[in-house]
């Protein structure tokens, strides 16, 4: 059996992250990496104390996009990025210069954190339906997006 490389050993320990997850319409996790170490780990869940979806159920809101598309998200939780980041601030972990693996490409509200922290990498296992936004800011801020399997994940439609 072939050693891992650094990227595959991430994404696996992405994916143990996300099954903390407690919105079952989006389990994702995310780690952040500073020179080949993890410093920050964070799953879809609510905020600390709050109850979580598989406990209260989901907090559905409507969302319209661009084109006019109505489509139906849970609002109670965090994304994993956000989760990841907000732990590392708590913590007082710096993020500059690090790289974040995550289950799919960050929504644009997770990206724009992710350059405001000033992480430089984002490795995300395979692609967001609405990730548009997101690549543009990437590739703008000069963050290295890498998409290990360029398909489009498929989850629990609305999420």
């Amino acid at each position: 059996m072939a050693r891992l490389t650094w990227d595959d050993y991430f994404l696996e320990i992405t994916d143990r992250v996300g099954g903390r997850g407690t919105c079952d319409r989006g389990k994702a996790g995310a780690i952040i990496v500073v020179d080949k170490r993890i410093v920050a780990t964070g799953y879809v869940g609510a905020p600390s104390n709050l109850p979580h979806c598989d406990e209260a159920g989901h907090l559905m809101r409507d969302v319209i996009d661009e084109n006019g598309k109505k489509s139906s998200h849970c609002i109670r939780t965090l994304h994993a990025e956000e989760n990841a980041i907000l732990q590392a601030a708590k913590h007082g972990v710096k993020l500059e210069g690090g790289a974040l693996y995550c289950k799919m490409t960050p929504c644009f509200n997770c990206a724009k954190k992710i350059v405001q922290v000033g992480i430089k990498r984002v490795v995300a296992q395979r692609r967001y339906h609405a990730d548009a936004l997101s690549i543009d800011l990437f590739k703008e801020a000069d963050v290295q997006l890498e998409i290990v399997e360029n398909v489009f994940e498929e989850y629990e439609k609305g999420c």
